[in-house]
């Protein structure tokens, strides 16, 4: 008898989600554990049952719940035989084990859940390596509690078994990656570094925000690229830079990297600085927030509190607010806003409304880095002519009778004093209006880490 059709499709792993929510913590409007969930279908698993939330002023060393809370919980596993359980918070080697024993199913916490979706989408050498030195830092403290059933720690001088050797193998073998790691990953940002500093005579736009703001498909409504733009969590993992053509024939250099969340995992942020902190080496610093979100206002709060620990002078410039069309008033809308210093443009990357006054906003930016320059120049001189024209942005050519051309640009501040030393000799040019704002190279950071272009204005 032939077997009918089945799935070669490993099952999707069942999850049961729950947590503490401690005093002061930002409660999620869309319901407790929202953000949990997504975490666990991003990661490829099947959440079961409604979650279980606790509100505790403070964590329990054993179990960070209370002693009642698990137990209900134990009782709700051996109901709907989940995989294993997911704690949405951090916690302690001895609290997984108490927990596991309790549940007698696997216990994952927040931060292992975030691992295993970076370590799912990475595709760059620098991410994957940035995504196992994060994992491998998270691991080495829980090792003890993978070798336990070899570990014969009652015996005397000459009875300790083989877990206690295999685990000190495992140390020296994960503390060796380590170092291999960071060796590579610094020839990495080196060179990373480098490409960076090449685009200092192109304008730079940097896209920070909360994950699924909607930054990729404002990357792709702007440079018409088709990057996944994917309605999940840490959709983006790489740093992506495309052009990004103004109506007025300017270029722009649009960079989209990893989103931000609340609670990020330490390791995660200490391993992707480098990833991080090129998004803060732009011209212009642009925070992307979904305006339909309940929880906007703390969505913020989180980026910038990232953003503050990767540079304590810098924040972003422009706050988008995306996803407009999801709202009901438009009137509401400067509400969003709530006494923000930023300057504000509302947007929908996805029906392209409001997209226009973003270009606008970013040419005038621009506009406060250049210069108004008249230049006059022989009409024969194609060559020179060609050279300007790449220079800058050429606003209005006027041809004369003495066999001149007359070309009124907008220049750069970062080459104007290139193209003066070049063509002066050849090319008579007119200061018409300076740049109001000139772009600066900080010191670097006290721990050695590179600084970044910010502006200061005249």
């Amino acid at each position: 008898m032939s077997k009918g059709p089945h799935s070669t499709h490993k099952p999707k792993e069942r999850v049961l989600v729950c947590g503490v929510i401690f005093d002061g913590q930002a409660v999620e409007h869309e319901g407790d554990l929202t953000e949990a969930r997504g975490l666990c279908e991003a990661s490829g698993a099947v959440v079961v049952g409604p979650g279980v939330v606790q509100h505790r002023s403070k964590a329990s060393p054993a179990t960070l719940m209370g002693r009642g809370k698990a137990e209900e919980i134990a009782a709700l596993v051996e109901q709907l035989k989940p995989d294993a359980v997911m704690v949405d918070n951090d916690l302690t080697p001895a609290q997984v084990r108490n927990l596991e024993k309790l549940f007698c199913v696997r216990v994952i916490d927040r931060s292992e859940v975030i691992l295993d979706i970076f370590a799912r989408r990475v595709q760059t050498r620098q991410s994957r390596l940035q995504v196992e030195l994060a994992q491998i830092e998270y691991l080495i403290p829980r090792l003890r509690r993978m070798w336990t059933h070899l570990e014969r720690q009652q015996g005397g001088i000459g009875m300790r078994g083989p877990g206690e050797t295999q685990l000190e193998t495992d140390q020296r073998l994960l503390t060796k990656r380590l170092t291999d790691m960071k060796r590579e990953l610094k020839t990495i940002e080196q060179r990373k570094r480098r490409q960076v500093q090449s685009r200092e005579d192109s304008y730079t736009l940097g896209l920070v925000g909360y994950t699924n703001a909607g930054k990729s498909t404002l990357l792709n409504a702007l440079t018409g690229a088709d990057e996944l733009a994917a309605d999940m969590l840490f959709a983006t993992l790489d740093t992506r830079t495309r052009k990004w053509k103004l109506p007025d024939g300017r270029k722009v250099l649009v960079s989209d990297t990893v989103g931000f969340l609340q609670r990020l995992p330490h390791h995660l942020v200490a391993s992707f600085h480098a990833t991080l902190e090129e998004a803060l080496h732009v011209d212009l610093l642009v925070h992307v927030v979904d305006a339909s979100h309940p929880d906007h206002s703390e969505q913020m709060a989180a980026v910038d509190e990232v953003l503050q620990s990767l540079s304590h002078h810098r924040l972003a410039d422009m706050i988008v607010y995306n996803k407009v069309d999801l709202l009901d008033d438009d009137e509401s809308l400067p509400l969003l806003v709530n006494n923000r210093a930023e300057e504000a443009v509302f947007v929908s990357a996805k029906s392209g409304k409001g997209l226009d006054r973003f270009e606008e906003a970013v040419a005038a930016h621009l506009d406060l880095r250049s210069n108004l320059v008249r230049a006059t120049l022989p009409a024969a001189a194609g060559g020179l002519v060609a050279k300007l024209r790449r220079a800058g942005t050429c606003l209005e050519e006027e041809y004369t009778d003495e066999g001149k051309v007359v070309l009124l640009m907008r220049l750069p501040e970062q080459s104007w004093g290139l193209i003066k030393g070049e063509l002066g000799c050849d090319v008579e040019f007119e200061l018409l209006d300076p740049a109001r704002e000139r772009v600066l190279e900080a010191e670097p950071e006290s721990d050695g880490r590179p600084g970044w272009m910010g502006s200061t204005k005249e």
